[in-house]
């Protein structure tokens, strides 16, 4: 519980205006989210550039630092740097509700909020989809041809005017349905 608490972010005590709270994170923060299979340890300094405002509070979370991750290929772990800038709002309304993910409806009496979970989500959204280590970074993949097209392989009896004959037969014949259609068009 303790943990969740630095955390907190006691926005009924902040004036209007623009205010500066830092955090730290370290491994010890990953361990208390239970699907933390993708990132275990880290190390990050954590700014959050809050403006009270009369009917909302923006907050700018500017995330630096490393995490450890292991590499798709090689499955050996290395350090990746990350530099987060995200932005959460927070409305003043009625009751406490999530209105999307980039604004969040809190009541004027709301003590406080907690931050912990969006800097873990801000942390895992910005992870690298594909996961590679430095040292393998400027191998080619086979995903990487992905689109670029297939790979051809040529016997020994290859001959490139039979090719071209081919290809010109191709553009030459019509199938017999656009022929039919072509021809209804030039009768009008």
């Amino acid at each position: 519980m303790k943990f969740w608490r630095t955390f907190d972010i006691e926005v009924i005590k902040f004036v209007e205006g623009r205010h500066e709270i830092d955090f730290e994170i370290d491994d010890s923060f990953f361990q208390h989210f239970e699907d933390n299979h993708l990132v275990e340890k880290g190390n990050l300094a954590v700014r959050v550039n809050m403006k009270k405002g009369a009917n909302l509070i923006e907050m700018d979370f500017h995330i630096q630092g490393k995490v450890r991750l292991t590499c798709d290929r090689s499955l050996e772990e290395y350090d990746q740097p990350l530099d987060i800038h995200e932005t959460m709002i927070y409305k003043y309304g009625s009751e406490e509700v999530e209105i999307n993910e980039d604004v969040i409806m809190i009541t004027r009496d709301t003590p406080s909020v907690n931050v912990a979970q969006l800097i873990y989500e801000f942390i895992l959204i910005n992870l690298p989809a594909k996961k590679i280590h430095p040292d393998y970074r400027n191998e080619l993949d086979e995903d990487d041809f992905e689109g670029e097209g297939g790979i051809v392989y040529l016997d020994d009896d290859f001959d490139e005017d039979e090719l071209e004959d081919h290809s010109e037969e191709e553009t030459k014949e019509i199938d017999p349905r656009w022929a039919s259609l072509k021809n209804l068009k030039n009768k009008e």
